[in-house]
């Protein structure tokens, strides 16, 4: 085999492999050593080929790491096997586009500073680096974005993850990434070996210290909660016939559980309009609920009767009644785009209820049991730019997610260790319902308190402790990564203008 095809298949493995850092092996050095390598094919390539070794690592992360997507539309979407196995090829493909491009581009910046002294303590410990962040974070948001699989989501249970409160999970993905550099120096360069392994404690035994400080208190008595996981069977979501078994369901498990505060369902729990049902169902219900001063948060599907639009809601039904729409869809999911073009190509295209309406950016919070509650529904926990719009005033989070699309995947896992990021960014206890696991309770510092088994009907109960004040990252986002990259690419622009001169 020719010698750039061996690298290519090298770095097709180390992306392959890369998904081992995340749930549910959480094995997060590899998060660490596993882009090193990928640095050290990069460090000499041409832009051409640092394309197609970071395509060859892209086929590999994603090929692995999001095979879910085989599952939500082969099994779910009614999908044949030949066409979901190509649709879910072509996405990987899309994905993988993205490093591809990365290493181009990296390589290009390489070339212009490869003449400049310090060669490669520039691009191991800055170029690389940077540009890596810089992609992560592009792909969180062009084309409504894709943040699953970001480096900083595998480092929750590792020392880097006492940084998320002040720098967010791009500020973890930045240490982890720089880390990744001083890794690939130290096999490189003997002179940098000790000082390599210096600044790789400084900054490890920072993000320990980090965590030490504390940025939000505890408020108020703690919540006792029950999580309704009905565990009904994801094709009788839109089967007219086993509706009633879904309504039955989460009634009956609710009410065996009337002594807690509040008690929460999963996104799209019940798959019928709430104004249908409000009468016969939810108003019994809520009766019920005041009688015993419980309260109530529903995942359903909500129509607006004047607009005809519907939305992916969340309702508070308790003593402040109040509904949040989903803001982040999921494309093809709940909406189509290019909708006129793709209808009636393959049966996932045509799922019913997969034309909702965004929600407004700008939402007022959900309120139960005395608490402002912080909403997100299914994968809108992965955008943590979004979620602190409803920081400081919060005093919780929940999360609504159906995970049923996933079947035994690795996505139910991945998207867990995406969650328990939010409660650590923020400085809150996560309340997480889901259609058939995992839901789980996690504190203010990211820890699971407890979670539910999967695929089976169950009722998760325990206690959250409401919280006040700010975590930089909840006031500031991601504005301090972002400068920090530009502060960088202005250094090595301003590098170069320099040589120019001289």
């Amino acid at each position: 085999m020719p010698e750039t095809w061996r690298r290519r298949l090298l770095a097709l493995v180390l992306g392959a492999a890369l998904p081992l850092a995340f749930a549910p092996v959480s094995f997060y050095p590899l998060a660490v050593l596993l882009p090193a390598g990928l640095f050290y094919l990069w460090l000499h390539a041409s832009p051409r080929e640092a394309a197609k070794l970071g395509f060859a690592f892209g086929l590999g992360l994603f090929g692995v790491g999001v095979s879910w997507v085989y599952v939500a539309i082969h099994v779910y979407g009614y999908t044949a096997a030949p066409i979901a196995a190509l649709m879910t090829l072509i996405f990987v493909a899309f994905l993988a586009l993205v490093p591809a491009l990365q290493g181009y581009v990296s390589a290009r910046l390489l070339q212009r500073h490869r003449q400049q002294g310090n060669f490669e303590v520039v691009a191991l410990l800055l170029i690389l680096p940077a540009v890596w962040l810089l992609f992560e974070w592009l792909r969180g948001w062009v084309l409504t974005g894709f943040p699953w699989l970001n480096l900083g989501y595998s480092h929750i249970d590792s020392p880097l993850a006492g940084a998320a409160p002040w720098l967010g999970v791009y500020g973890i993905s930045g240490l982890s990434i720089f880390s990744s550099g001083l890794i690939a120096l130290l096999l490189r360069q003997k002179a940098w070996r000790r000082k390599a392994v210096l600044i790789l404690v400084a900054v490890w035994g920072g993000a320990v210290l980090a965590a030490q400080v504390e940025w939000t208190q505890a408020i108020d008595k703690p919540l006792q909660v029950s999580i309704v996981q009905g565990n009904v069977p994801q094709i009788t979501k839109w089967d007219s016939d086993k509706i009633q078994l879904r309504l039955d369901t989460y009634a009956n498990l609710t009410r065996q559980h009337w002594d807690s505060d509040l008690i929460f369902w999963p996104e799209n729990s019940i798959s019928v309009f709430y104004h249908q049902i409000r009468q016969s169902y939810f108003e019994p219900l809520q009766e019920e609920a005041r009688a015993h001063n419980t309260e109530l948060i529903v995942g359903l599907p909500y129509k607006d009767l004047e607009t005809r639009q519907y939305y992916s809601s969340l309702l508070s039904l308790g003593k402040t009644p109040g509904v949040y729409h989903k803001r982040h869809l999921v494309p093809f999911g709940e909406y189509v785009p290019l909708e006129s073009l793709v209808r009636g190509m393959v049966e996932f295209f045509d799922l019913p209820m997969s034309s909702f309406t965004r929600g407004e950016r700008k939402q007022a919070l959900l309120y139960a049991a005395g608490q402002a509650m912080a909403p997100s529904i299914c994968y809108e926990d992965a955008f943590g730019e979004e979620l602190i719009d409803f920081l400081p005033e919060a005093t919780l989070l929940i999360n609504g997610s159906n995970n049923a699309w996933y079947g035994d995947s690795l996505a139910p896992h991945q998207h867990l260790q995406i969650a328990r990021m939010r409660a650590l960014e923020t400085g809150r206890d996560l309340m997480r319902a889901t259609t058939n696991g995992v839901s789980a309770l996690v504190d203010y510092r990211g820890k699971i308190i407890s979670r539910s088994p999967q695929f089976e009907t169950f009722v998760l109960q325990g206690s959250v402790q409401p919280r006040t004040g700010a975590t930089p990252y909840s006031r500031l986002g991601n504005t301090p990564v972002l400068c920090g990259l530009g502060i960088i690419f202005a250094w090595l622009a301003w590098r170069l203008r320099r040589q120019a001169v001289i």
